[in-house]
């Protein structure tokens, strides 16, 4: 009954509606902004929205195919015959292109495959596209994942990246579950949620607002006596208050993560999750499908959040107003958005993609890692294990200052 009572105080109060209300407003909008912002070419111009949407996907999926050595080889082959004709070339000065016909019937239908396989071959941090393709020796046919291997070994190998022995057997080993061939196919309103978790941070800001008086609201409205002073005040009333404001955090932020997610895939389709990530980037070590790296982020996001929740109940329950709550919260979570990693390696890039706005992106391709004697652990487990520990620590040290306070 206490955590009932609790639970619907917060849900209660106007200024919960409003600020829940203008979050899932904001959430909506920039995730509706890449479907409403779309556009894609054909020969007669621009098509945007919708009707865009619905164009592309029905001509990547005339190339939904298994990416075998064999079709890679013959990819290659088509594209080298187009540029051996003089007509079909232009030039700017720097590279040739394909023109007119040529480009919009020979290529422009599977640009983004044609430049994800001559990615595949480029060196790390150089950036090729399918004009480059061409120039590949494909006499002997291709090694389209010996390819990849050696750039991951080169990725790996990089002096800038600082990697231990231990480091790169272990990212070794995890590249060898990526199955092999990839299938490749439409996925864009999953390419979309990937590079989009980051945004997440303002719903979590919301959530903290509306908890943030959780026990400083006491304090400022003179009713901590009270509460306090009463049989369960220090006890079941405290860890009433804390159950409530951790399922409020949960439902709300469920809500926004069906708002977030579901705009771009009602426009996209679910088209593409059980794809593998790779088509994305072939040099992604982490054998998962679209599906599942969401949901492995996704759980990560849901740590930071019981993180977050329970730092400012924490900093509730030792402050007298909500607004110093949230004057040391805001700066946590948004100062790191104007902070950049140099790296990949160093204490402070490895600090900083542990801070919650970095946490929120995936980082799929960057192998971060973080070693601890012989033990290594990627991103994600770094993070789970750092907000899981957080949040164990910040729960009782919330309680404990609710109940020691004095009132006055």
């Amino acid at each position: 009954m206490l955590i009932k009572y609790e639970f619907l105080k917060i849900l209660r109060k106007k200024s919960t509606l409003i600020v829940m209300a203008a979050s899932l407003l904001v959430t909506a909008f920039l995730f509706a902004l890449p479907v409403i912002q779309f556009q894609t070419y054909h020969q007669e111009g621009v098509i945007h929205g919708l009707a865009g949407i619905k164009y592309k996907k029905a001509q990547t999926e005339n190339y939904s195919v298994l990416l075998t050595d064999e079709y890679i080889t013959e990819t290659i082959r088509e594209v080298r015959q187009l540029f051996n004709n003089p007509e079909y070339v232009g030039y700017d000065g720097y590279e040739k292109f394909l023109i007119d016909n040529a480009y919009w019937d020979g290529v422009a239908p599977r640009e983004e495959l044609l430049d994800m396989i001559a990615k595949n071959y480029s060196g790390p941090g150089e950036n090729a596209g399918y004009n480059s393709l061409p120039d590949l020796d494909i006499s002997n046919g291709t090694d389209f994942y010996g390819a990849r291997q050696e750039k991951i070994t080169k990725l790996l190998d990089s002096a800038s990246r600082e990697l231990s022995a231990e480091q790169k057997t272990y990212w070794q080993n995890m590249n060898r579950k990526v199955e092999e061939p990839f299938q490749y196919g439409f996925c864009e309103g999953w390419k979309i949620i990937i590079s989009s978790f980051e945004l997440l941070m303002f719903p979590l800001l919301a959530v903290c607002i509306v908890t943030a008086p959780i026990f400083s609201g006491e304090y400022q409205a003179k009713t901590d006596a009270v509460i306090l002073s009463a049989k369960y005040g220090k006890t079941k009333l405290a860890a009433a208050k804390i159950t409530a404001s951790y399922l409020f955090s949960v439902l709300a932020f469920t809500l926004h993560i069906l708002i977030a997610f579901g705009l771009p895939l009602a426009a996209f389709g679910f088209d593409g999750w059980d794809l593998p990530v790779q088509i994305a980037n072939t040099a992604i070590p982490y054998p998962f499908t679209f599906l599942q790296a969401v949901l492995v982020n996704l759980g990560v996001v849901y740590l930071v959040l019981s993180a977050m929740t329970g730092l400012t109940l924490l900093l509730s329950s030792k402050m007298k107003s909500p607004y110093f709550v949230l004057i040391v919260l805001v700066p946590v979570l948004f100062i790191p958005m104007f902070l950049s990693p140099n790296g990949t390696a160093g204490i402070y890039n490895l600090i900083l993609f542990l801070l919650p706005y970095r946490s929120a992106m995936p980082e799929l391709g960057k192998y971060l890692s973080y070693q601890f004697s012989g033990i290594v652990a990627d991103a994600f487990t770094m993070r789970a294990i750092l907000y899981t520990v957080l949040t164990v620590i910040m729960l009782p040290l919330a309680r404990l200052g609710f109940q020691k306070h004095q009132a006055v």
